[in-house]
This record gives C-alpha cells, structure tokens and sequence, in this order.
C-alpha cells in the first residue's frame, strides 16, 4: 500500500528521530559501568539502523529503475485529482477489507527506547562470561592456556601473562612458528571481540587500517618491534647473524676460526671452501654491498627454488609480525581493562577459601554496587591504592619510599616511584626495549644508568677498552732470530729487510 513518497517521508522522518535518540543518549549521564556498556550499545544500535535507512533513502533518490518519476508525473500530471482519488479509494478499501488492522505509530517504538534509557534494568544487551564481570576484566585463560603450550617459551603464572602478554618483541623469530601464529590469532579475535562489546561505538576496521599502514612504513625501515633489519652488508640482507660493522679487516674475521666463516658463508649462498685467509677475505669482501652487488664468481650452485622459499618465509614473518601489530593496538586500547584485570586476579588470589565462598554465596543488588561505584574515597595525599581499593598507610606509603620518584631517560622519561621499583625496572622490558633502540646491550655494566648521554658514552668507552684488548699480531706476534733474541715481528722485519740477520 505504501508508495515511494511515502516510503521517502516515513524514512526522512525516521532518521529525524534516530538523531534525536542518539543526542538524548549521548548526552544521557549512565550511573553505573553496566549503564555504560548498555547505553553504548543502543547508540550502536541507532546508528546501525540510521545507516541503513540513510542506504535505503539513497537508492529511492538514485531511482535506478524509474518508477519514483513515473508516480511523480502522475501526481503533477494534467490527472492529478483523478489520481487523487483513485488512491483515497484504494486506502478506503484496504481499510474496508482489513477493519481490524492497528497502524502504530513510529513515535511508540522511540517511547520504548526512551523508558530503557531512564530505566534501565538488569537485562543484559551484550554476552560477557562470569570473569569478565559485564565488561570490567579481561578473560584471558584460553589465550593463557594456547601460550604456555608454545614449544620454547618460558612458563609463567596468569598475573604474569596479562603483563607480558603483548611484549612480542622478547621472543626469539626462529620460535614464531605455525604453532605461534595460531596462538596470535586466538589473542587476536578475543582482544576484537572483547573491544566490539566494550566499545562498540569505535570503528574497528579504521584502527586496523591505519595499523596496517603503519606497520607496512616501520616493516620496510626495519623499524617494528621484534623484527629489526639489519642493512649493514649483504649478511645482514640474508638473515644471517655475523654483522660486519664491528670489523674493519679480513684478518680480524680471520680471528674467527673456520668453522664460524664456513656458517657465515653458508647462510649467503657464498662458496665456503679455502684457507682461512681466503674465506675471511671473501666474506669480508661482501661488507657494505648488497647481493646483487656480488661477484657471481663467488657464488656456490644454488638449487632450484631455493630463493623462493626464502620469500615465502619472508611472507609468513611479515603476516605473523602484521598480527602481532594489531595486539600491539587493541592491547593499547584496552589498557584500563588489562590494569583492572591484573588487580582484580591479585586480590582475588589474596583471599582464603572462606572469603571466597562468601563471595561466591553472596549476591548484591544493582542498587548496593552502583553506591559501591560511585563512592568516592578521601584520599588527599594521593596514596597508592591497597588490594582492597582504599589508600594504604601513610607510614607504609613512606617506610617503601614511594614519596620518592625516579625518571628515567631511556624509558621516555618514566617516572618509578620508589627505589624497589626503580632498581627492579632496570630488568624489565621498558627499559630493555629502551637499550635496545639505542642499539645497546642491555647488561650490567649500564646499572643505575638512566640518561641517554651516559649509556651512549658507556658504550663507547667499554668498545674502545674492548678493542685495546683485541690480540694485535704486529706488536704481540713473537719472533726469535738466529742468535737467540726474541723480537716483535715488525722488528724482526725491519731486520731482516736490512740484511742484519
């Protein structure tokens, strides 16, 4: 019965009214985190169906098949009061044969949304399992119970799995296996799934987008954590593991021994056979030059296929890190979530058994727990907050020294509060990360060392001291000439090119 005008009028009218539920909803202040959640999900709602009315008003204004003009000649044609007619006359007769029909109006339904945004209940819009508590924590013992199965990677506790969970980057790339990236993707559709029902307004596919973008720029600058691409020599091109910068001659690779340059050459594709000055000198010939770049002489027969799978392997580890960047973003997102997570399986483990039954047996009202989380606590010296929610002791608070702060430089300026936690970070992944992008070794010559400047002229200092001890053949290599005396060999040369032996 209803003619393309009308449908164009019922769907203007319709999207008038979607607006005005969003606004009220947006600006419409939620007591408690169930509220939040629950209201998020009708704006989600809202908006869903006005994009879907919006495509359908579109495609009435597009009129691909014509008839919106067809109705709108005969409305405006020299018969417009004879098509007048004939419609009130067709309505009168709809009416006639269904006397009993209801038409509800459009204004009914926005009521209906009205009364559960004013009142809301207890009834649950989204699924959330018992330990993610309506949205509050996180429930990662599947994604858990997939990692500690991984072959090679160290064992841990729950606690210490939501700290680490995202911290890729401290996993060797020879155990990123198929095994792995199956554990990713587990993660990976949780943490999606997770944000779907707790953000539900945020635009998943954009995030994903401009991780994507962004993984692609730090990919090809080598520049993504955990995969970093060494550019110095044609090793470094191959994946192979002996980086030429820190050798300045082929004699000094030579101090490597046999088998070393053997592997070395191996993993370039390089012959391997010689004496050692020969494959030192070939290796060290490759220094600064790409592949290309090479001698095809000093190339071994390759097998057929053989730098195929090389790109293959290059294209899994660039799918498996590209997973890994989308962890890197949702986790970021989640943050909140992943802290209160963390503090909620620590007070829950602190419990006895005792305690924990009466949390099981005891049910509170929707009422009890909005005062619970609205209750706002006197806490004017901004102590820490206990296991139980509420500021700790003031002489506690200075018995750990936590009114003390410590900043350090190499992890961005982080501020530790307290020397425990100021002398325990130097271990952990911020500041090991920090090293790390300094292209420094993270080891305990730079403890207690927090400006960049330091560690840089640390560093350099202790290569300087390291290459003084560096086994020097002209002035520590010994010779003995025909009467008995023991030389150095530059010496001995300047001797013998005299003629004085």
């Amino acid at each position: 019965m209803e003619t393309l005008l009308e449908q164009q009028r019922r769907y203007h009218e319709e999207r008038e009214r979607l607006m005005d539920a969003m606004v009220k909803e947006m600006l419409h202040k939620p007591g408690s985190h169930r509220e939040q959640i629950n209201s998020e999900q009708r704006c989600k709602q809202l908006l869903d169906r006005y994009m879907e009315v919006c495509a359908n008003l579109k495609e009435l204004y597009e009129d691909k098949d014509g008839l919106r003009k067809e109705e709108v000649d005969a409305l405006s044609g020299p018969n417009e009061f004879q098509e007048f007619y004939s419609r009130l006359k067709a309505i009168k007769d709809f009416h006639r044969k269904h006397p009993n029909e209801i038409s509800v109006p459009m204004s009914v339904e926005f009521e209906m949304v009205k009364e559960a945004r004013e009142n809301p209940t207890d009834e649950a819009m989204v699924d959330f399992t018992d330990e993610e508590g309506y949205g509050k924590y996180l429930d990662l013992h599947e994604c858990f119970e997939k990692y500690i199965n991984l072959k090679g990677i160290e064992k841990v506790d729950y606690i210490t799995y939501l700290n680490v969970f995202d911290q890729f980057f401290d996993i060797p790339k020879d155990r990123k296996n198929a095994q792995y990236k199956e554990y990713l993707l587990t993660l990976l559709d949780y943490l999606q799934g997770f944000c779907a029902r707790v953000h539900p307004l945020l635009d998943l596919n954009e995030e994903v987008e401009q991780v994507m973008r962004d993984f692609n720029i730090q990919w090809e600058t080598g520049t993504f954590p955990g995969w970093p691409k060494e550019a110095s020599s044609a090793l470094a091109h191959s994946g192979a593991h002996l980086d030429l910068s820190a050798f300045s001659s082929a004699e000094e690779l030579a101090s490597l021994g046999l088998d070393r340059l053997k592997s070395a050459l191996l993993a370039l594709g390089l012959k391997c056979g010689g004496t050692l000055e020969e494959r030192a000198q070939r290796l060290f010939s490759t220094k600064g030059k790409s592949l290309e770049e090479l001698d095809p002489s000093l190339f071994a027969k390759s097998k057929p296929g053989k730098g195929k799978g090389a790109k293959d392997v290059s294209e899994k580890q660039k799918e498996i890190a590209s997973l890994e960047g989308q962890v890197y973003r949702l986790s970021e997102i989640l943050s909140e979530h992943r802290a209160a997570t963390r503090e909620n399986v620590q007070r829950r483990q602190a419990r006895t058994d005792t305690e924990r039954e009466d949390e099981d047996a005891e049910e509170f009202s929707e009422s009890e727990s909005e005062d619970e989380e609205n209750e706002i606590i006197y806490n004017p010296k901004n102590l820490p907050l206990g296991w139980d929610g509420k500021p700790i002791p003031y002489w506690l608070y200075k018995l750990h020294g936590l009114n003390i702060s410590y900043s350090c430089e190499i992890c961005g300026n982080y501020t530790y509060r307290g020397p425990k936690a100021f002398q325990r970070h130097f271990a952990e992944w911020r500041h090991a990360h920090g090293m790390r992008c300094l292209g420094i070794p993270n080891t305990a010559h730079f403890a207690n060392v927090t400006l960049i400047e330091d560690a840089v002229a640390l560093w350099e200092k202790l290569k300087t001291s390291k290459s003084a001890e560096r086994w020097q053949p002209d002035q520590e290599e010994e010779y003995e000439d025909s009467t008995g005396n023991v030389v150095t060999k530059k010496t001995y040369e300047d001797l013998k090119r005299q003629g004085l032996l």
